[in-house]
């Protein structure tokens, strides 16, 4: 199972942004998925950096990895390797 969360119409709201990174990232811990893909949008970078960080800070050890896309700026994925997490 994979999961996709598009960020585009809630940028401007740092709140909403959190509170959906924490929703998508806890249904995939409670579902086991394979992976998140996170379309922070192309833009400044902001978003993405900033996404990043909260990563690193709020889940950091519940995913395997983090891979930025390099056909795509504007997309995330985050990995879970559930063997090994377990």
């Amino acid at each position: 199972m994979r999961l996709k969360l598009d960020l585009h119409s809630i940028y401007s709201s740092s709140r909403a942004i959190d509170e959906s990174l924490h929703a998508i990232m806890d249904e995939a811990i409670e579902k086991h998925a394979e992976s998140v893909e996170i379309i922070p949008g192309k833009g400044s970078g902001q978003l993405k950096k900033s996404v990043f960080r909260f990563l690193e800070k709020t889940y950091k050890g519940r995913y395997s990895r983090i891979e930025k896309d390099d056909k795509n700026f504007g997309r995330i994925f985050v990995h879970f390797n559930w063997h090994k997490l377990s």
